[in-house]
């Protein structure tokens, strides 16, 4: 059977995408100098490595799960973490969908990226990510959402 090679894929120089057994992995955790992980399952494990702030983001992969709601306390703290100079690993059971769509909802956030330049960002760092169809909807709404805060930042300052 093929074994996917173990690896924190880099999105940003503080942000990693992953499955749940490199994510477990405490050699790629110290190499790669994780500070946070966010746990995008129900049931999937955290690494053991100390000093090492953990989140579980409790939902399945499932397109009827709200992992909207997530969306911004997640980059909140993917951004609170690199302006300290830490370093975030996002990961599910593969690092396909769940992950991939909560790193995506950063990059719109903070990098005011689309979400079509977002997917292509996360998907350039980890060819197997593919959200599921629930979570694209979810992440257009929140495109919307954040498209509609900016109009009423550039209202406010002008």
């Amino acid at each position: 059977m093929f074994q996917p090679q173990l690896q924190l894929c880099k999105v940003t120089s503080a942000l990693f995408i992953s499955n749940a057994r490199s994510a477990c992995t405490d050699a790629l955790i110290q190499q790669e100098a994780v500070t946070l992980c966010i746990n995008v399952s129900k049931q999937q494990p955290f690494p053991a490595a100390p000093c090492v702030a953990v989140l579980r983001v409790p939902v399945y992969d499932d397109p009827n799960e709200d992992l909207y709601r997530y969306f911004d306390s997640c980059a909140d703290l993917i951004q609170d973490e690199a302006s300290k100079g830490g370093h975030t690993v996002v990961y599910c059971k593969n690092g396909r969908s769940r992950s991939a769509a909560i790193c995506m909802a950063y990059l719109m956030k903070y990098r005011k990226l689309s979400l079509s330049d977002a997917f292509t960002k996360v998907r350039t760092s980890r060819s197997v990510v593919d959200p599921n169809s629930g979570f694209l909807a979810q992440l257009e709404k929140y495109e919307q959402e954040l498209k509609k805060r900016q109009e009423e930042v550039n209202k406010v300052s002008t």
